[in-house]
């Protein structure tokens, strides 16, 4: 027990140098926790924003439909048949169809995918409810940011134009019945949601899908001729992507803060082996091995790392709980800019496997860089020491 109470002693006497390094190591210390509990709950909120809205348990794709090759969506449509009209009928899959067609809003022409939805359907978030109107007028419903760029506003009427499966174009006036504000863009811009059974009317594809979304905790995947499965690690891969992507680039900063805190530790240690050179050979005079002396240094440095963590723990937990229970709020104007879907403030997270996995990681870097200068102490004689030498 002597070694663990010499340690803490010395440490705390050295004064504003301890404290110092404590302050710069505290704040590597919760810019890691912040930062990863930040872009964990940005995963998080996205992940069930795509899964509630669009992606569901995953997606049976008509095979050759490609979301990023607009020439693939003329031929993606197939009749539903087999085992997915039977999930279809049991309310455990909902069918969209995409057809490509245009919108003249003010003279202008505004290009646009034409999604048929069932307006029963309960395993999605999208209000395809308000497609069950029984006007004259052809029922629609855009999104937000759909709104904003084709300046449609609910009640307006706009003529839209598609071509039907055997390439005979044709037009329609359908009118504006909601207007959905959703953080997910794929559902919103550059497109207009329309009944489903009326969409296949419309373009001669009686009972035909493009995609049909399952219920969640879909599985296993059934194979089905003519469908692809794409399961929610294949939906959510690009979002995954990106959140890796803004995790390295934010550990950049974290990185120099705590490579500036391990700087301070090493200095310090060097200085205070130079300075008590005449210390360390007392203590071997007195019995102590190199390997208990050498112990000691370390364990003094080691020791800046809980001392970091409870200066941290003093303004770093309220921090911390505060933007977890409030969030962090975003210009409205630049949320579409990040290209996924977060809504207007953002919520960390925190659990405890981040907080430990944290502490052991700031707690053993310290105590290597610690152990480092201590190495001169092995080749030390103590006769040298006595007199104030190191080699």
């Amino acid at each position: 027990m002597i070694i663990p109470k010499l340690a803490f002693r010395n440490m705390l006497g050295a004064g504003a140098k301890t404290w110092l390094n404590a302050v710069v190591l505290s704040m590597a210390f919760v810019a890691i926790i912040w930062s990863q509990g930040l872009y964990i709950g940005i995963d998080a909120e996205v992940s069930r924003a795509m899964i509630e809205a669009e992606c569901g348990g995953g997606q049976y794709w008509v095979e050759g439909y490609d979301p990023f090759d607009p020439f693939t969506i003329q031929d993606a449509h197939r009749p539903l048949t087999g085992p997915l009209r039977t999930l279809v009928e049991k309310g455990q899959a909902t069918p969209f169809l995409i057809v490509q067609g245009t919108i003249y809003p003010g003279g202008r022409i505004v290009p646009v995918l034409l999604k048929g939805i069932d307006p029963g359907q309960k395993l999605l978030s999208i209000p395809s409810s308000v497609l069950k109107t029984a006007d004259n007028e052809l029922p629609a419903l855009i999104g937000a940011r759909m709104s904003a760029t084709s300046g449609l506003k609910k009640g307006d009427t706009v003529t839209v134009r598609w071509r039907d499966a055997k390439g005979t174009f044709d037009a329609k006036d359908l009118q504006i019945v909601e207007v959905m504000r959703t953080t997910v863009q794929s559902i919103d811009s550059g497109q207009i949601w329309l009944p489903l059974q009326t969409l296949q009317e419309m373009a001669g594809m009686p009972s035909e899908a493009t995609i049909v979304v399952t219920e969640k905790n879909y599985g296993p995947a059934v194979p089905i001729p003519g469908w692809t499965f794409k399961n929610l690690d294949y939906l959510l891969d690009d979002i995954k992507s990106v959140i890796q992507a803004k995790t390295i680039g934010s550990s950049i900063l974290y990185s120099i803060l705590l490579f500036l805190a391990m700087l301070a530790i090493f200095n310090t240690q060097l200085l205070s082996i130079w300075r008590r050179r005449k210390e360390i050979g007392t203590m071997m005079a007195l019995g102590f091995s190199r390997g208990k002396v050498i112990r000691l240094f370390t364990l003094e440095g080691a020791l800046n790392g809980v001392l970091a963590a409870l200066v941290g723990a003093v303004y770093g937990i309220p921090l911390l709980a505060y933007t977890a229970t409030h969030g962090l709020g975003l210009p409205a104007d630049q949320i579409d800019s990040f290209g996924i879907a977060i809504s207007e403030k953002l919520y960390p997270t925190y659990s405890g496997a981040l907080v430990i996995g944290t502490t052991i990681l700031v707690f053993s870097i310290t105590t290597i860089v610690s152990f480092m200068p201590t190495r001169k102490i092995a080749k030390l004689k103590p006769t040298d020491a006595l007199r104030g030498k190191l080699t």
